[in-house]
């Protein structure tokens, strides 16, 4: 099955569906060890071609998208998706290529993936995991609408070193209306 076209327009970014011509982009942006210190191990670093095009067939034609490349000017400079969808706790994930941190552009990133995710993909609540050495995120996480649920002390081994995990979650809003009696 063919996976729906989806292009999701932010400020100064694209979130859209995979293109196999995405690798050397990927690859070039992903490739960066900062990027992977803030990651779960399964992270490759370095960051290969053939990493970024094996990752890209992975996601190319799920249907539902549950994983966007963000492009800035027509180049995959990072990723925003979900881990675990349908399961018990679907984890938000995302990176950014270093040039462009501090610009406000992840954080707009995970909020337009975020209402992607709890209206079109029907996701009731959304969490993320943060190791305690990743303050940025945790800025991000906040100003995009998540609150920190817990901290699980020495709870995540990133890269040979054992950190907190803090845990965010952003919980669908739901309408309630007065029905006449």
């Amino acid at each position: 099955m063919t996976a729906i076209k989806m292009e999701l327009q932010g400020n100064g970014f694209t979130l859209r569906n995979w293109q196999l011509t995405d690798a050397p982009a990927l690859q070039k942006h992903a490739d960066n060890v900062n990027i992977a210190l803030c990651l779960l191990d399964r992270f490759p670093s370095p960051y290969t071609l053939a990493n970024a095009g094996f990752f890209i067939n992975l996601k190319i034609n799920e249907n539902p998208a549950t994983n966007f490349p963000i492009v800035i000017d027509g180049e995959v400079c990072g990723v925003v998706g979900i881990d675990n969808f349908g399961e018990d706790e679907p984890l938000i994930g995302y990176w950014l290529s270093e040039q462009y941190w501090g610009k406000g552009i992840v954080t707009g990133a995970v909020i337009l993936f975020t209402d992607y995710a709890l209206k079109i993909l029907g996701i009731s609540q959304l969490n993320a995991h943060v190791s305690g050495r990743n303050m940025a995120s945790m800025r991000v996480l906040q100003k995009a609408g998540y609150i920190k649920a817990e901290v699980l002390k020495d709870n995540l081994f990133l890269r040979g070193e054992l950190l907190d995990k803090h845990v965010y979650t952003h919980i669908a809003q739901k309408t309630i209306t007065k029905q006449k009696v």
